[in-house]
């Protein structure tokens, strides 16, 4: 099955799961979407004696772990890879269930504020997708999340997490929606992280009932997938602090 049949599938799930759910479930927040639940944890950036530079992941339920065991989201799995290559670094997962890219703009500022990180992971648009929101305020509140790290001094290696929307949304849509990820990167010179659920997407084996996120399976998949393209820029001597 193609990439494109592959996240039609899980999709179409969510898509119709997602009325059953808003019927059964208490009035949302004004962030929430299907996904409804309270956030794990978030991790300060800041930990007394803890020196170690940050890999700050910034996202949605897809990055927080929604369904799973915190040790099991794909950012722990990502620090036991930091661990295992001995390199000197703390991954600190900040990924909220429901956000959408206007809620991570709002977020973004008191996160920077708890401590520089060295590295900003940055997943988001899944949930503008799921609701057919606006390419261009997505695009608008990428931009602005990516302005907001740019203040930091010295900058973060950023990388910007590409997503994929709604095949149901239509093919223009879709290649709309796609489009900002890179443009948005190569733009504010950011680097592009490949689709998050490739190899996962549309996958029976790798997710939850909901067919949209990963189980446990899955998020190590993700994680294979996030590890390709972080581990060089984790290099001693890419990033000096």
């Amino acid at each position: 099955m193609t990439l494109s049949g592959r996240i039609r599938t899980g999709y179409r799930r969510a898509w119709l799961l997602g009325p059953l759910v808003a019927c059964s479930a208490p009035a949302p927040a004004p962030e929430a979407t299907v996904n409804d639940t309270p956030p794990p944890a978030t991790a300060p950036i800041a930990v007394g004696g803890d020196t170690r530079p940050v890999v700050l992941f910034v996202g949605t339920s897809l990055t927080a772990g929604l369904g799973l065991d915190p040790e099991q989201a794909y950012p722990a799995l990502i620090q036991e890879r930091v661990d295992s290559a001995g390199l000197g670094y703390r991954v600190v997962n900040a990924g909220v269930s429901g956000e959408t890219s206007a809620g991570a703009l709002r977020r973004i500022g008191w996160l920077l504020g708890q401590g520089a990180p060295a590295v900003v992971v940055v997943e988001t648009g899944a949930n503008d997708g799921l609701r057919g929101q606006s390419i261009d305020s997505l695009r608008a509140n990428l931009e602005a999340i990516l302005d907001t790290i740019d203040t930091l001094e010295p900058r973060p290696v950023v990388f910007v997490a590409a997503m994929e929307a709604l095949p149901n949304l239509g093919a223009e849509y879709g290649r709309g929606f796609r489009a900002v990820y890179p443009d948005v990167a190569e733009r504010r010179n950011a680097l592009l992280l490949p689709f998050l659920l490739d190899g996962v997407a549309g996958v029976d084996s790798l997710n939850q009932p909901d067919g949209i996120h990963p189980n446990p399976a899955g998020a190590r998949r993700v994680a294979e997938n996030v590890w390709r393209a972080l581990a060089p820029s984790l290099r001693p001597d890419r990033i000096d602090r």
